[in-house]
């Protein structure tokens, strides 16, 4: 029994060393709320950013289902600079007789307002476009003035293929349990690399944009065709778009971005493959055009995560660090960029049979604050976008 005690102790602090200091939620949010109240629509995919005047903008998409479902439109609220609650709702996108999903709010360089999403042809995610609006005139009481729109079309050429090829090489061994004579996972991925149909068409917007310090955009994107990722990358200030190389591994998709001191970029991505399920890992040191093959680091996970550099230096996580459901979100920080988490906010953390949290965006304002909507679900029913304010400092500074 003795024996037993201290093997749970020893494997307690081992995870608080590998996953840092919890720290009560209460002695760090600022504010929370939800954006509009319960209600029966399926909401999800929320976007979020802070506008030059002060007001806070979000975005999700909304309707009776998601890719099955033709009324599914990108909703918007906006929290004025001097009010304490979310405005009514609005529209900000909706393509006639196709689901519109996964929207991302971001500024490019000279301000202009961006908000990019999908639409759903043929009721199949791997039959996505990409779509693209922008404004100038944003500040008024609801959806801003749109005076551009456009789809954005990629075509990788033949070095897309080759470079599949090359990263699934230098992946483990994979543990799929694929019959002798089954088709293995990666020849079929591999196959289907070299179809141009395939590789131009279904890739997915999910996580705001990196902006690198050489105004260089790039756009994370996904495809649930492939499996795996990619950015989008504009030299223009968002005017014309070129893909990246694949960023490939068996299942990791929805890229969040962070840079480094030194230059690279780095991408953490949900994990869609084989088991255990934990946050892959991709790193560019070309300025995102090339990427390593995925690994699969320690973090626990089972849907989309978000990424953020503050302006201290040190770096944030927000995800669910679980791998049996989306009924916990946490926070991390770190301060030697990602090496290690030592400091844990548990945002979420409730009945795992009930409902969900997941879906987060995360920026940060000019007074260094956190700012985080994630998907509020309590039962298939009963769902919103809930709105966090967190502060760092408070984290960081945190002792028992």
């Amino acid at each position: 029994m003795k024996r037993r005690s201290l093997y749970f102790l020893l494997a307690f602090f081992t995870a608080v060393g590998s996953f840092g200091q919890i720290v009560p939620k209460e002695e760090v949010v600022e504010d929370e709320m939800l954006l509009f109240p319960i209600q029966g629509e399926h909401v999800h995919g929320s976007t979020l950013v802070e506008l030059p005047n002060g007001d806070f903008l979000a975005a999700w998409f909304q309707g009776s289902g998601e890719r099955t479902a033709d009324d599914v439109r990108i909703m918007g609220s906006r929290l004025r600079k001097r009010d304490n609650q979310w405005g009514s709702p609005f529209l900000m996108a909706d393509t006639p007789h196709l689901p519109d999903c996964n929207p991302v709010l971001f500024l490019n360089e000279e301000g202009k307002l961006f908000l990019v999403w999908i639409a759903v042809l043929a009721n199949r995610w791997e039959q996505s476009i990409l779509r693209v609006r922008t404004s100038t005139s944003y500040d008024n009481a609801g959806a801003p003035i749109w005076d551009w729109q456009d789809n954005i079309f990629l075509k990788p050429g033949p070095e897309f293929e080759e470079e599949v090829k090359l990263r699934f090489k230098e992946l483990p061994d994979s543990q799929l349990g694929w019959a002798e004579y089954a088709p293995s996972y990666d020849d079929m991925i591999i196959e289907a690399s070299s179809d141009s149909k395939k590789s131009s068409i279904g890739w997915m917007t999910r996580i705001k944009p990196l902006i690198l310090p050489t105004g260089r955009i790039l756009l994370p994107l996904y495809s649930d065709g492939f499996n795996f990722s990619m950015a989008a990358i504009s030299d223009d200030d968002g005017t014309t778009w070129t893909p990246s190389l694949p960023i490939v591994g068996r299942g990791p998709i929805q890229p969040a971005l962070a840079r480094r001191e030194n230059g690279d970029i780095i991408a953490y991505m949900r994990d869609s493959g084989d088991a255990p399920s934990r946050v892959h890992k991709s790193i560019s040191k070309d300025q995102g055009y090339t990427w390593s093959a995925t690994e699969k680091t320690d973090i626990p996970n089972t849907a989309s995560v978000e990424l953020h550099v503050l302006k201290s230096g040190h770096w944030a996580f927000l995800g669910n660090d679980v791998d049996d459901g989306r009924y916990r979100v946490a926070l991390y920080l770190s301060d030697d960029e990602g090496e290690t988490w030592k400091w844990k906010v548990y945002l979420e953390d409730g009945d795992k049979d009930k409902g969900g949290h997941s879906y987060p965006s995360l920026i940060e304002d000019r007074r260094g604050n956190l700012h985080l909507t994630y998907s509020f679900h309590q039962d298939k029913n009963e769902k919103s976008i809930k709105y966090i304010v967190v502060n760092p400092k408070k984290i960081l500074r945190y002792k028992e």
